[in-house]
């Protein structure tokens, strides 16, 4: 074999370390996600409104963390943040075991996500960084694969293994995980190039690559409708299997596809990729919105893991090729902020629309600003993709 042939290699031991790490990250935070609601309702009896705030307010500070993280990576470098984001995660997390009142659980929640946001960014860009080069759109797909995961197994276990215990017992056993998963990163070498007399210039997003911003935030502002009202949905309707199978079933259709779209977006470029994935939500969300048994819901849970499961790593890979190759860290953010800002105000107005029309309406209605995502993606981001990521 040809040293021209050689692939290089994705699983190195940093990659595994970092994988691990940020799947550890997304797991402690789901884990309190699906939890926090209720335990807050039950101990300061608060109305569902509010205690969705108290889960929410979380990814408000996720938001805050990641656009300042994205900013000071090249100024003081990808470990540095991601060590001083660990302080601060540890920090904030024992807070939990503290009782204060509402409004300290509330605060509480919004620092132990700008905390969480703020790792998670420099952990996905060193990831980026860490791959070669000629298999970064595969690398990211399989990277990405940590949240998938870490969405599944985080509420599963909440609701299976976590549900018979006390909420901090459950906090400590996740508390215990992470710092065991944090003395690995000591074995993680590579950073970036960074200067402590850059000038830090604030910004929210880069400007290149923010381009691919509405698009995003569209599909993320319909894909929080699932994690919002998927649950309440299928039980309402007597779907028992879908209710219990639903994120297993995403998962796999994820896993399953993401190796080999990442290949054909490294060879292939985004374009076509991006236009299918976009069809295939569409498609997976009239399905779940009409869906008379289980099978449909699942059916729809595979074709939709198809579509926004496969949509979001081969975003960030663009974001990454279209931004400034000199502040990967700056392009991450612009990606996770625009999905994430769906993600979180979303449920706030599909809450409405639902109230009025009824979930299944609601679901079938999400091919609307599916369609408006695709239109800008082939008006005003193809025309600026020339070449593979």
């Amino acid at each position: 074999m040809s040293v021209s042939k050689v692939r290089s290699r994705i699983f190195t031991l940093e990659f595994i370390i970092v994988f691990i790490f940020h799947f550890i990250l997304m797991f402690s935070m789901y884990t309190t996600l699906v939890s926090i609601s209720g335990v807050s309702m039950e101990k300061y009896g608060i109305g569902p409104s509010l205690a969705g705030f108290v889960a929410s307010v979380f990814i408000l500070g996720i938001l805050i963390g990641r656009a300042v993280s994205g900013n000071f990576i090249n100024k003081i470098g990808i470990k540095n943040v991601v060590w001083g984001g660990v302080v601060m995660f540890f920090l904030t997390y024992v807070l939990y075991f503290l009782d204060f009142g509402l409004t300290f659980l509330i605060i509480v929640r919004l620092l132990n996500g700008f905390a969480t946001g703020y790792i998670s960014t420099a952990l996905n860009t060193l990831a980026t960084i860490i791959l070669p080069e000629d298999r970064r759109g595969e690398g990211i797909s399989y990277f990405s694969l940590s949240l998938v995961l870490a969405s599944s197994i985080g509420p599963f276990m909440s609701f299976t293994i976590f549900k018979d215990m006390r909420f901090n017992q459950m906090l400590l056993i996740v508390l215990i995980i992470m710092a065991v998963t944090t003395v690995s990163f000591l074995f993680v070498k590579t950073n970036n190039s960074y200067s402590k007399d850059r000038k830090v210039v604030f910004k929210l997003l880069d400007k290149k690559a923010a381009v691919m911003s509405p698009g995003i935030l569209i599909l993320g502002f319909t894909q929080s409708t699932i994690f919002a009202f998927i649950g309440t949905y299928t039980l309402i309707n007597g779907y028992y299997l879908a209710a219990s199978l639903y994120f297993i079933v995403y998962s796999i259709a994820t896993m399953l596809t993401r190796p080999i779209t990442g290949r054909i977006l490294d060879y292939r470029g985004p374009v076509g990729l991006i236009i299918a994935t976009i069809i295939f939500n569409a498609i997976g969300y009239y399905i779940l919105g009409g869906a008379v048994n289980d099978w449909m819901v699942l059916i729809s849970a595979a074709i939709i893991g198809l579509g926004m499961g496969n949509y979001q790593s081969i975003a960030q890979a663009t974001c990454v090729s279209l931004g400034d190759k000199d502040n990967i860290g700056l392009s991450t953010s612009t990606f996770f902020i625009s999905l994430e800002t769906g993600l979180g105000f979303g449920p706030l107005i599909l809450g409405a629309v639902a109230a009025y029309v009824g979930y299944g309406s609601m679901y079938q209605l999400m091919v609307i600003p599916i369609a408006v995502a695709l239109i800008h993606f082939i008006f005003f981001v193809k025309p600026k993709l020339t070449r593979p990521v």
